[in-house]
Order: C-alpha cells, then structure tokens, then sequence
C-alpha cells in the first residue's frame, strides 16, 4: 500500500498520504475491498450451493426455490441500507456503524461455514443485514476525509475506493468459488469470513486516520424517542415471533414462509416510500414535478437491476446446466463466470468517462433519457442472447462460454450507462427535505427488481426456457423505447435538471 508525506491541498504542513489523499482513504479502500470480496465470494457459490445435491454436500434445493432465495437475499441487502443509513445517522455515527456491520458479516459467513441448515439461514441473514448497515455508512466516511466540498481530490478519491469494491469482486469468485466448488463448499464460505476478518483488521488499525466527523451521530435520537422506538420493537418482535411460533408448532413452516412476506415487503416499501415523498405537502411544485420523473427513472432501474442481479442465479444455473466449463483445454468451476462483471467495470469505467466528456465537450453527450434508454435496451438484448443460448442447449447439449462472456460484457455496457447517471440524477432530483434519503431510495430499485424476480419464482415462472429470457428481454427493451419516446415529457418534469 503506496504512501508519501505530501502537502495535502488545504492543509499546512506535512500529512501523510496515500496516492496523495488523506491516509484514512487506504484503510477505507481495504475495508471496502475485502468486505466486497466476502460478499461477492459467498454470492458466487450461493444459488450453486442451495440447488446442488444433498448427496454432493450441497442443500438440495429445487432450482426455482434457490433463485428465489438469492433474489430475496440480494433485496433485503438494499432494503437493509436505509435503516443502516438511519442508524449511522441517529444512533451510532457512521464509524461505529460501519465497525459493528462488519462483526455481523464477519458472524454470518462464519455461521454459513457450519454443515447446518439452520445457522447457514440465520448467517444468510446477519449478512444481509450487516451489508446493508456497512454500505449506507462506508461512502459517507469516505466524504468525511474532504471536509472542504471543493477539494479537488474528493472526486478522485471517490474513484479509487470505488475500484476496491470491483477489485475485490473480481478476485473473490476466483479464490472462494474455486475452494468452494472444488474443494469444500463450507470452507468457500469460511473464507469469505476470513476476507471480512482481514477487512475489519485495516478498519480498526486505520481507525486514527479517519476523520472526527465519522464518530459524530449528526441527528441522535432524544431519551423519549429512543423509549417509543423500542417499545414499537419489541411489539413487531413479539408479533413476527408468536406468528412463526403457530406456524412451527402446526408443523406447517417452511422457506416460502419467510421467502413471501420478504418478497412482498420488498414490493410494497419501495411503492410507499415513493409515494409518501411525492404526496409530501411540504414539497414545492417543482419538487414534485421531479419526483414525477423520478418515478420513471426508478422503475427503468428496477427493470434493470431485476434482470441484472440474475447474474449470481438463473445465469449461474445456466452455467452449471447447460454451459461448458472449459476454454482452449482450460477448465474451470462455474462460479467463475462470476468475475467477468467487475472485470470489465474495471476495464470500461475509465474509457466511458472519456467518452462522456469527448462527446460533452463537442455537444453530442446523449442525455439521461437516452443513456437510461439506451441501458434498458442493452439489459433485454442481453438476454435475447441468453434466449438464443437457451434454445442451444437442448437435451444434453452445452453450449460454450463465450454466450456467458457477450451477455455479461452487454450487461456490463449497460451498467455502466445506468448506474453511475442514476446515483447522480438521484441527488439532482431529490427534494430538499430528503437530500440524504434519496440515495436509500435509488437502492431500493434494486429491492423491487429482485423481489419481482423472486415473485416469480414463488408462483413457479421456470428460468430455463426460452420464455424466461424472452419475455423479460422484450419488456426491458420496450421500457427502454418507451422512455425515449417520452423523454420530452419527463424531460419536463424534471425541473430544468439535465
């Protein structure tokens, strides 16, 4: 890990740096990189694990319910952010935050490494809602190390700790995919505690370097909230317990009893939150008028996410179904397919940014719309490849791996139009009154997409035909059209944002 003793722009004197920014940004950029590696890691081996069968170490879950499973998990992780993001607010500061989400993750994939059923459940759950603590309150350290909004240096630092969560997700199906396929399943998973172990040892020796800021609760709950709030609960604990309590003692439980209420939360929140800020009388027309067109942008990205979260379950099933493992003699565990996405971030993300800015400075920039459109049209032709790859492997055929390789470099293409103008529309839209929770809103997209996927798989859609592709390449790819059409109607709602 690179460091010099510089001037820091804005400080006096000599400050050690790392690449020329605040040093807390290496210990932040490791924390983040190997809890990304622990996260990305278990995922890869996650829809493998739970459908593989019991006599081969794995659950032996049927395909439908391992996806469902995976896409639930993936959503209450982002649904998970906007309580994680409240705590670090009002309760323990984003320092202490991020510090205990790191122990619960720590603790979940420990528990996932025990050949059991019932802790592997529990640890799927301390993971989802360390996660979602741990990524509400990091970024937000991150920008605490430029108090100075105009550094010139935030910018960039916001880049370099962003390549540590692609870093990390590159190498972790790799390593942990490989020990978990070929080796040990649970010890894949133990590694992945391992990774966040290793993270939480830079989190707490590169604690001193963090700014003061980050160990501050900006808005603390007074005595009288505080009480209310854990009286309400332990009510809805009391509640959920008593309610699973009937059902275990009918001998009637199973996983679609905690997969459907989840499933339904995670489309139910994100409508309500959404429409408790667009009725918000406090909001000033123009404030409404772009939450109007926000709503457009959210469910585009919801469509998105949706198919693009399924690259850890039906891709991974087809993968391991109909997918040969093997390339110019080299073979390889599914699991592997997994690196691909981060690769090519790493590889696309700086020439995108100069493709914008060359476009920019010559006037031909597409617009928002159109790079959201243009996105949503990429996201269904990648899975009108996946359809055609599906109608390949008939029978007993496998097709080779280079379909996987162009659905995930098109979804990749797509992303990167997507994702980073989504989180910035987002704070340009974003009323006022709800600066900060507007970006617990954009992750919430991700919710919806993945809860309607698990939906589907709840009511018994099958992922491995070519109807399963079809139908969702085709309404991505009208979304997209259908946005571009329209885009002078949004365009207008929006307030005069760009």
């Amino acid at each position: 890990m690179a460091s010099s003793l510089t001037t820091s722009p804005g400080t006096s004197g000599s400050e050690k740096t790392f690449l020329g920014h605040p040093m807390g940004l290496a210990f932040l950029f490791m924390t983040e990189m190997w809890e990304r590696y622990s996260f990305y890691g278990m995922r890869a081996l996650l829809v493998l694990y739970l459908s593989t069968k019991a006599a081969e170490g794995g659950l032996g879950l049927e395909d439908a319910t391992a996806v469902a499973i995976y896409s639930v998990y993936n959503a209450m992780v982002y649904l998970l952010a906007l309580p994680g993001g409240w705590l670090g607010d009002r309760v323990w500061g984003a320092r202490k935050a991020v510090g205990v989400a790191g122990v619960i993750i720590m603790a979940g994939h420990f528990l996932l490494a025990v050949p059991a059923e019932a802790s592997f459940f529990i640890g799927l759950a301390l993971i989802a809602a360390g996660s979602g603590v741990l990524k509400a309150n990091i970024s937000t350290m991150v920008g605490h190390l430029y108090p100075d909004k105009n550094d010139p240096r935030r910018d960039g630092g916001f880049t370099i700790f962003y390549m540590g969560i692609n870093l990390g997700a590159f190498v972790a199906p790799l390593t942990i995919g490989w020990v978990g396929q070929k080796v040990n399943w649970h010890l894949g998973f133990a590694m992945a505690g391992v990774g966040m172990a290793i993270g939480l040892i830079f989190y707490f020796i590169g604690s001193r370097f963090l700014n003061e800021e980050s160990s501050k609760v900006p808005s603390p709950l007074d005595a009288a909230e505080r009480s209310a709030l854990v009286k309400k609960a332990l009510i809805w604990l009391g509640v959920a317990a008593a309610a699973y309590a009937i059902v275990a003692l009918a001998g009637v439980f199973t996983i679609d009893w905690v997969l459907w209420p989840l499933t339904i939360l995670g489309l139910v929140l994100p409508a309500w939150y959404l429409l408790r800020i667009k009725r918000d009388k406090d909001l000033s027309q123009v404030e409404q008028g772009r939450m109007s067109g926000y709503i457009w942008f959210f469910v585009a990205a919801a469509v998105f996410w949706g198919i693009y979260d399924q690259t850890g379950s039906t891709l991974s099933l087809f993968a391991k179904n109909d997918t040969e493992s093997t390339l110019f003699g080299f073979s390889f565990p599914e699991s592997w397919f997994q690196s691909l996405n981060p690769l090519f971030v790493m590889a696309l993300a700086p020439l995108f940014a100069m493709l914008w800015v060359a476009l920019f400075k010559r006037d031909k920039e597409p617009s928002t719309l159109s790079k959201f459109a243009a996105a949503l049209v990429l996201i269904g032709g990648s899975f009108g490849v996946m359809m055609l790859a599906q109608g390949l492997a008939a029978g007993d055929t496998k097709v080779s791996p280079m379909w996987l390789v162009s659905v995930y470099f098109i979804q990749t293409v797509g992303e990167l139009c997507l994702s980073p103008v989504g989180l910035s529309l987002t704070t340009k839209l974003a009323p006022a009154k709800y600066a900060s929770q507007m970006m617990g809103v954009w992750f919430l997209a991700v919710t919806a997409g993945d809860s309607v996927i698990a939906l589907l798989q709840l009511i018994g859609a099958p992922t491995d035909t070519q109807a399963w592709f079809a139908s969702q390449g085709v309404l991505a790819a009208l979304a997209g059209v259908a946005i571009f059409m329209y885009r002078k109607k949004v365009k207008a709602l929006m307030g005069g944002v760009h």
